[in-house]
């Protein structure tokens, strides 16, 4: 039970972190939200066996990381989180790729450990881009925003809804598991025939409580349309910003900044 009411805690952490106040949360969401969709076509756009050119990236979530004041211990909890998806993507890519691509000293590196090495690199950086903007726009802002940038109705709405639902679903599921527990007598096991009845249970009763959810919003007048809360302004510190990110992106993606700044460290040392 416990377990079930923290992870549904770890969903919310992110939409409690955007009702906070620093000059990234004062942005406008649409500049954030171009921002990040830039950050992420950069950083997917490298070739598959580029790892030393995607570091100055770390630079962009560093920033917001700091400046948005976003504790870390969140944004790494939900990295380690989603870590075995990208672990499973590239797991395979040195039993198929070995031919040698470098070396390191005495050491001869293939290049399906440095295209993995590149997997989790750019997993890492995009990852912590769109949670960094969902801690710091918060999710109905971001809807908003993809509605206000043109994005169809419909995937705007079922995106809000879906996420909405979550909570829902999580709150039936803890009614019914603090039930089981209160009903099981102490024992804490069950059978698989006890949990398939909890889920079918849980089906039914989601399904009752999402046309009730509905029923209330069509009484309230839901004509399919996002209204956000609070009006969208676009003022000169957002051009700012997505110009002065666009324009790291661009250096940092044709520029050699990665080199750049190894001979520069070099420089610094020798």
């Amino acid at each position: 039970m416990m377990r079930l009411d923290a992870a549904l805690g770890d969903v919310d952490a992110l939409d409690r972190l955007a009702a906070g106040d620093s000059p990234v949360h004062r942005l406008d969401p649409r500049a954030k939200l171009i921002a990040t969709a830039a950050f992420l076509v950069t950083a997917i756009s490298y070739p598959k066996h580029d790892v030393a050119e995607l570091t100055p990236l770390f630079l962009y979530p560093a920033t917001l990381l700091a400046v948005g004041r976003v504790p870390t211990r969140v944004i790494g909890r939900y990295l380690l989180l989603a870590c075995p998806f990208a672990v499973l993507v590239g797991a395979f890519n040195p039993l198929l790729d070995r031919q040698t691509a470098l070396h390191v000293g005495p050491l001869a590196v293939s290049g399906g450990w440095l295209s993995f090495i590149s997997i989790l690199v750019r997993f890492v950086l995009t990852v912590s881009a769109v949670l960094l903007l969902l801690a710091c726009t918060g999710y109905v802002a971001v809807c908003a925003a993809m509605a206000r940038l043109g994005a169809p109705r419909l995937l705007v709405m079922q995106s809000l809804m879906l996420y909405r639902f979550i909570f829902i679903l999580a709150d039936e599921a803890s009614r019914m598991v603090r039930a089981h527990s209160l009903r099981s007598l102490g024992k804490h096991s069950a059978s698989i025939q006890t949990w398939g009845s909890l889920a079918g249970n849980l089906l039914l009763r989601a399904y009752d409580r999402g046309l009730r959810v509905h029923t209330a919003m069509l009484a309230r007048g839901f004509d399919g349309t996002l209204h956000p809360v609070r009006g969208l302004r676009w003022s000169g510190r957002d051009t700012l910003f997505v110009v002065g990110s666009g324009g790291f992106l661009v250096v940092a993606r044709y520029g050699h900044l990665a080199v750049r700044l190894g001979q520069w460290t070099m420089g610094m040392l020798a």
